[in-house]
């Protein structure tokens, strides 16, 4: 296909589509980079149908492993080099950790960029497309695309492919050196890039598929701003019409406002791969970019073409940096479904349960529905998507790493992940966390390690994976999300922060005490349907901790009793306690170092 019109929607849509879920809050996301992620050479892991595979090249990653590509500074060099360029984890590599994933309880995989990227750049993330009607070879071919998200669908999981509309690659140079955005300035254009990245072409049709930018309907100059790259990150309109970098912005709408040429063509394509791979839906990247009225398009397209294949409930979970005010309010404007929780939700989630954030800030992330315009709290349970560690780590500037990598974080892991999966949202894993992937490092590439080894292994190793279902954190996780899956109230629940006492009598939520770090239970109930769930956390990655811990008085009365459900340490779970009349109604729960439990 050279143009969105040579898509023939009526032969493509003639069939039956996997169906929507019911509710999204009740899926768990695990996002991964395809690059990062597998390349299927790997040995000594377990198959989708959980048998242990003997064959392979690249054998399982050890303790004594780590490190093992920095011996000479050649070494190290060539180590940190990999990881800014293609690494090799590909389509068919990720179909075959579908079992991996299954068993960790993950239900729903949001998988990077797959569509073409200029060729000869090292946009491995897959953010730089050139074509938006192919996929990459780095990644395989459409048809891969295709078997995987069948073969995720025959396992129980649904596929969201992350997607972009406000830019492309690099698909053309400016006749200026390096301009920079002023929100006004249309900058004059050199010419599209040849097959050896040179502006040499003119502006027009193109006949050769890795040159310029496809589809046709995009080999306009009016396809683009062409306004230079954005200085002010936070500066309107400037946000809103600069390039990223050398990515170039494309104009979403035309001069009276209306969708312009080049929005209608992608939106038609990526209804496309939607129909041609059975997608179930989209974390549509940079929305905080994009005008609100062409987001707003975007989204009423596509969820109207979902539905007319029978995906009542295909989601748009879009990417809003800034405020959290700001991310909702940009939501409610554009019709996506969902809010990646990125800046304030990932903070105090990560340094709550370090102890440098008062749980107060968390949880009131939660509770202050009524500035976003919702009656209840609830309402969050499916307009976020939670998690603490991600591909850019925009919060962090210049110190990125993941949550292992600082105070204790490795020992603490279990505990953030548990207060992910158990607190209101859609919980999202990113890949590697459950293997417990530090990051260090202190720029993208350094948090976006190959899983599968190769030349970018982690923990500053090479030749090694790290599929290994037998760590401590993966079988926990498991545990965990296998509760929070046969409970509704860990995923539908109203949630309250709970006092806590160590003398049974004075009662307050768990706080910082003069420099911190905080160490301490915290515990938070779930209600739904008249069913409490007490779960607590500990942020102490040494010690246990023990608390008298304030129930809902009206469901839980002194004298009734509560069993232990969940604990991470296994051999206390089962354990009774009763209800005495402390704070209305208390209980004593004591929680394993930087462990979780659950009591109802």
């Amino acid at each position: 296909m050279r143009s969105v019109s040579d898509i023939d929607f009526g032969r493509l849509t003639g069939r039956a589509f996997h169906p929507s879920p019911v509710a999204w809050e009740d899926e768990v996301l695990y996002f991964l980079m395809v690059d990062r992620f597998s390349n299927g050479r790997e040995r000594d892991w377990r198959d989708n149908d959980g048998v242990a595979v003997a064959f392979g090249e690249t054998p399982r990653l050890r303790p004594e492993n780590h490190g093992n590509a920095m011996g000479t500074e050649a070494e190290r060099a060539a180590w940190r080099h990999a990881g800014e360029r293609f690494t090799g984890g590909t389509l068919r590599g990720l179909r075959g950790k579908l079992g991996y994933l299954r068993r960790l309880g993950i239900t729903a995989v949001w998988v990077s960029p797959v569509l073409k990227q200029v060729p000869g750049v090292e946009s491995y993330h897959g953010y730089g497309t050139q074509d938006f009607l192919d996929v990459d070879p780095h990644f395989g071919t459409p048809e891969d695309l295709r078997d995987l998200v069948t073969a995720a669908h025959g396992m129980g999981i649904r596929v969201i492919l992350d997607v972009v509309l406000n830019h492309t690659g690099d698909v053309f140079d400016y006749a200026v050196p390096a301009p920079v955005c002023d929100s006004t300035t249309v900058y004059p254009v050199a010419g599209f890039r040849d097959t050896d990245g040179k502006p040499a072409l003119p502006i027009g049709p193109l006949t050769d598929r890795d040159t310029g930018v496809w589809p046709a309907e995009l080999q306009t100059l009016d396809a683009f701003t062409r306004q230079g790259r954005i200085q002010d990150w936070d500066r309107w309109p400037e946000y809103l019409r600069g390039d990223f970098q050398t990515l170039k912005d494309v104009s979403l709408l035309r001069p009276d406002g209306g969708p312009s040429p080049a929005l209608v063509a992608l939106t038609q394509a990526y209804q496309y791969w939607l129909a041609f791979a059975d997608l179930d839906g989209f974390r549509v990247d940079t929305v905080k970019h994009m005008d609100p009225s062409a987001a707003r398009y975007f989204a009423s397209a596509i969820h109207e073409f979902a539905a007319s294949i029978g995906k009542e409930n295909f989601y748009l979970i879009a990417e809003i940096t800034g405020p959290r005010s700001f991310a909702f309010q940009t939501l409610q404007a554009v019709g996506m479904d969902a809010a990646l929780g990125i800046a304030d939700v990932q903070d105090h989630l990560e340094w709550l349960v370090k102890g440098r954030r008062n749980p107060v800030d968390y949880f009131g992330l939660f509770r202050d529905a009524l500035q976003d315009g919702k009656d209840s709290h609830a309402w969050y349970r499916n307009r976020v998507v939670t998690g603490y560690d991600d591909h850019d780590q925009v919060r962090k500037g210049a110190s990125k790493a993941r949550f292992a990598a600082t105070e204790h974080g490795d020992r603490l892991a279990v505990a953030a992940l548990a207060l992910n999966a158990a607190t209101l949202g859609i919980p999202c894993v990113y890949y590697g966390s459950e293997q417990l992937f530090d990051g260090a490092g202190g720029d993208d590439r350094y948090v976006r390690e190959a899983m599968f080894g190769g030349a970018f292994g982690p923990f500053r190793s090479r030749g090694r994976h790290a599929f290994d279902e037998d760590h401590p954190v993966y079988r926990q996780l498991a545990r965990i999300l296998a509760l929070r899956r046969r409970v509704p109230a860990l995923r539908r629940g109203r949630q309250y922060l709970r006092p806590i006492s160590g003398d049974g009598s004075s009662f307050g939520p768990p706080r910082i005490i003069g420099d911190g770090p905080m160490r301490s239970i915290v515990p938070w109930s779930r209600i739904f349907a008249g069913h409490e769930v007490l779960c607590a956390i500990n942020t102490d990655p040494f010690t246990p901790r023990t608390a008298w811990v304030t129930l809902d008085r009206d469901l839980h009365p002194p004298g009734s009793e509560l069993t232990c459900r969940f604990n991470t340490d296994e051999h206390l779970e089962g354990t009774v306690v009763s209800a005495e009349p402390r704070n209305g109604s208390a209980i004593p729960v004591t929680v394993p170092a930087g462990g979780f439990v659950a009591y109802w």
